[in-house]
């Protein structure tokens, strides 16, 4: 049919057409780019979506029917029914009937006092810029009503309700981000059982459990991020990890933003996925050359709440900030975690921890977020942590120096330089320290009087 135009049109020029043609194909070639094939090398080609990095704070929430017991983990029902350890076994004996079973911990799991709004108040207080909430730990329990989670879930059993959902609601009130942890395995589901037993040869649990879970939390939650977890018994072929991931990152309504750990089958870890985690409380000697994140818990003996947590188990402030900053100064997230009990409380230790880091952030969150690790990262004798911003360098250190001045060997002073402290007004005095460096004169008032207690970052500009 040939091309005519309507009323006093005249037809379109050539040239423009000819350029939009080839806009079209640029724009059909980048669409093309971002679809990523089932394999390690096309899903390791993605980058980074840029929140991730800039983010660098986090809070991780285990809270699961493992809160019900609270006594020894959040594995208690491993212990128990999988080891048999004769302290578990002696711990239901002594406090619950005979004939007590797991499941019948669901009904406990309550959630009473559960608030999402005053925990995302305390998040947000916290100076966190992304939470990550169990949605299904290894005991297969889901917090959210999942269609094949069938009564042992938080919409059938316990708190009735979309813990996962009600939660996401008031993070995201906030402009914080959400993620979502999910295990890829459970103890003592029966398919996984069979599949276990056929060697990992048949998937009867990967396509009737696991793969239905992730998709439609992606799907009804839109998370920001994947916390993937149980892995380790299995490869990534078995997970079907690969087409999940290039679904995840070509077609799911999170495509673009969406950030993955490393845990997608025991070949992954510290090799695949979107930033590695390598194990629990990963905490490398230099600089890696991949994003990563450092997961740990306030509770040093467990990620769920125990009712036995002694204060000597419990991480000090200084002890976490100090995570904190060589986390970050070594180009990795700090993601710090709590365990709710089974009513839905974040204890007061717990709250303290978390607001003695948005105190901390408040002053120095100029040097943590958004940062990048600088060319230098230590200097050990002073026990330096440094990070840069632009123009600007960080050095964060975690001893006051007892003369009240504090030697830094690795910036090289201009005639530009400039030097501050973060929290005090007034430029700080510095020298040349031969034969390189700079003396840094440090605010002559007692450490009490600065507006933190510990770890003072002194920002620097003009120096090389």
């Amino acid at each position: 049919m040939r091309w005519r135009a309507v009323g006093t049109r005249r037809p379109p020029p050539l040239l423009p057409l000819r350029l939009l043609l080839v806009l079209g194909a640029a724009e059909w070639a980048l669409g093309a780019q971002r679809r990523y094939t089932p394999d390690w090398p096309s899903l390791d080609s993605r980058p980074l979506p840029a929140w991730f990095d800039e983010a660098k704070f986090g809070v991780f929430v285990h809270w699961g029917v493992f809160s019900v017991p609270a006594w020894g983990s959040e594995w208690f029902w491993w212990h128990w029914k999988g080891e048999g350890l004769p302290q578990y076994r002696r711990f239901m004996s002594d406090n619950f009937p005979p004939g007590f079973s797991y499941a019948d911990f669901g009904p406990l799991f309550t959630a009473r006092f559960f608030d999402p709004e005053a925990w995302a108040d305390l998040f947000q207080a916290a100076g966190a810029k992304y939470v990550v909430l169990t949605t299904k730990h290894h005991e297969g329990f889901t917090n959210w009503p999942s269609p094949v989670s069938w009564n042992w879930n938080s919409q059938d059993v316990g708190p009735h309700h979309d813990l996962v959902g009600e939660l996401g609601t008031a993070i995201r009130k906030r402009n914080i981000r959400y993620g979502l942890y999910h295990s890829l395995f459970e103890w003592f589901h029966p398919l996984y059982l069979l599949d276990k037993k056929n060697g990992f040869k048949t998937q009867y649990f990967v396509y009737g459990k696991t793969m239905p879970e992730l998709y439609e939390l992606v799907n009804r939650y839109k998370p920001d991020l994947i916390w993937s977890d149980g892995d380790w018994e299995s490869p990534d072929a078995y997970w079907n990890s690969t087409g999940f991931l290039s679904w995840l990152y070509s077609d799911s309504p999170v495509k673009d933003e969406v950030v993955v750990n490393d845990r997608w089958g025991f070949n992954c870890s510290c090799h695949h996925g979107g930033y590695y985690n390598c194990e629990d409380k990963f905490q490398p000697s230099s600089l890696p050359k991949h994003k990563w994140e450092m997961c740990t818990s306030i509770d040093k003996q467990s990620w769920g709440y125990r009712r036995t947590m002694s204060i000597s188990e419990v991480a000090s402030e200084s002890e976490i900030i100090s995570e904190l900053v060589q986390t970050v100064s070594l180009g990795g997230n700090y993601l710090l975690n709590i365990g709710p009990t089974k009513d839905g409380l974040i204890v007061p230790i717990f709250q303290e921890r978390l607001l003695a880091v948005g105190k901390w952030l408040s002053i120095n969150g100029e040097a943590i977020y958004a940062s990048k690790p600088w060319r230098v990262q230590l200097e050990k004798n002073e026990s330096v942590w440094y990070t840069s911003k632009e123009s600007s360098v960080y050095a964060i250190f975690l001893n006051w120096p007892e003369n009240g001045v504090l030697s830094l060997k690795s910036p090289k002073t201009t005639s530009a330089t400039k030097v501050t402290m973060l929290g005090v007004q007034k430029d700080l005095k510095w020298s040349t320290n031969p034969p390189g460096g700079l003396l840094i004169y440090l605010p002559q008032i007692p450490p009490s009087a600065l507006p933190i207690e510990y770890a003072w970052t002194i920002k620097m500009m003009g120096v090389d």
